[in-house]
């Protein structure tokens, strides 16, 4: 099962790519784990923050591929355990499906992005950097594929 993450920005400080890195390197073949960095939209030029995740709206949406399970972040998301995000992903594992999970940007992400998400998952109630999302997400997602293969990283 491919897992993408789809995330607004680029040219992340040298610790979060290599934390980022770090836990994508340790997913196993059958949950490879790929960044999909997209430019975010320039501020300024008289853009307002709607108009703007309107415009990265259009490009998110345009990289998911079509029959994607998707899964965007927000704070006003469900709220998992990674043990019942680990359940989750051994159930989407029999159906094959790829799963992308989308990081908006500096503005979030557009309403068009949310009702295309099959899921809205926060990974905390306060505000996060998004390059630090990246890493926390990746190590959420390495921590419940090591629960799924009973690997002792994670211990209760």
């Amino acid at each position: 099962m491919k897992l993408t993450l789809i995330a607004v920005g680029h040219k992340m400080p040298d610790w979060i790519d290599s934390g980022y890195k770090e836990f994508s390197k340790r997913m196993p073949r059958d949950f490879p784990l790929q960044l999909l960095e997209l430019k975010p939209d320039k501020r300024g030029s008289g853009k307002t923050a709607q108009q703007v995740m309107v415009d990265e709206a259009e490009r998110i949406l345009a990289a998911i591929p079509q029959d994607a399970r998707v899964l965007a972040l927000d704070e006003h998301g469900a709220n998992w355990t990674t043990m019942q995000l680990a359940e989750k992903m051994k159930t989407w594992q029999i159906d094959g499906r790829e799963t992308v999970f989308i990081i908006g940007g500096t503005d979030g992400l557009d309403p068009s992005v949310k009702k295309r998400a099959d899921q809205l998952l926060q990974l905390s109630a306060m505000t996060l950097p998004h390059g630090m999302v990246r890493v926390i997400l990746a190590e959420q997602l390495y921590r419940a594929v090591s629960i799924i293969n009973n690997h002792p990283y994670h211990r209760e």
